[in-house]
């Protein structure tokens, strides 16, 4: 009887035991889900940290690629423009170069017609010059007028005919009239000689206008005294070279005018 007992103690320790074992397996199996389950919503929560930060990557990347889309697109459409304007601006510069060549032929013919116009003249009597796109013509005092006087002569009046019928065929052309003397002041019945230039010029136009019939609204009359001498008023060979009339011709330069403007 002893025996049994023993026996059946021996065995409900064992059983004791057992249950004990299992049961702290059991528990540390729980803790061990319950750090796993920490673990996986710690990752769970640092995946979507990173996933959010991918989309915002993403999302400023897009942002970036529709600004430089943008950028190039403006680029290229003002590199167009620029482009346009540029090629504009080279016609403009070529349209003028080609009026302004035209400008120079037209000048140059002029410049031959008054040559063969006024032929047989001396270059003491008048000359005819080119520049600065107009052409000069020079007549001396000695072959206009009588000193200190403002009525023209008979062989300046049949060399103003002459020029007359060159204008007349060319009505387009402008025309200066330039009354010029030397530094002597004059002491006739003229004030100063400003007065005596500006006297000789206005004579010069009544003859083109009253008795060749020269268009008078292309014509405009100006008297310089000595402040535009083309020599030096200290010798009297510089003095007779100072007292000139000229006669300033300008082909017509609208076309020229006009594309300046623009």
């Amino acid at each position: 009887m002893k025996r049994k007992f023993s026996g059946l103690l021996a065995l409900a320790i064992i059983l004791l035991l057992s249950s004990c074992v299992a049961k702290r397996k059991l528990l540390d199996a729980q803790m061990q889900y319950r750090t796993l389950q920490n673990d996986s919503s710690l990752m769970a929560s640092k995946i979507a940290a990173q996933q959010a930060s991918i989309n915002k990557l993403q999302a400023d990347i897009d942002a970036l690629n529709k600004q430089n889309n943008q950028l190039s697109t403006d680029a290229s459409n003002k590199v167009n423009s620029l482009q346009q304007n540029l090629q504009a601006q080279q016609k403009r510069l070529q349209d003028l170069q080609n009026l302004l060549d035209q400008q120079r032929k037209a000048t140059s013919e002029l410049k031959n017609k008054m040559i063969n116009a006024l032929v047989g003249y001396s270059d003491s009597d008048l000359t005819v010059t080119q520049k600065n796109g107009k052409v000069y013509v020079s007549l001396s005092e000695k072959f206009l007028f009588p000193s200190g006087s403002a009525v023209v002569n008979p062989a300046g009046k049949e060399a103003l005919s002459k020029l007359a019928n060159v204008l007349t065929a060319n009505p387009d052309i402008a025309v200066t009239i330039e009354g010029h003397t030397d530094s002597i002041p004059i002491r006739m019945k003229f004030e100063d000689n400003w007065a005596l230039s500006t006297a000789r010029a206005t004579s010069v136009v009544r003859i083109l206008v009253n008795d060749y019939k020269v268009d008078p609204t292309k014509i405009i009359a100006s008297g310089h005294a000595w402040f535009d001498p083309v020599d030096t008023n200290s010798t009297p060979e510089g003095r007779a070279r100072n007292r000139r009339t000229e006669i300033i011709l300008t082909p017509n330069l609208d076309q020229i005018y006009k594309l300046l403007e623009q």
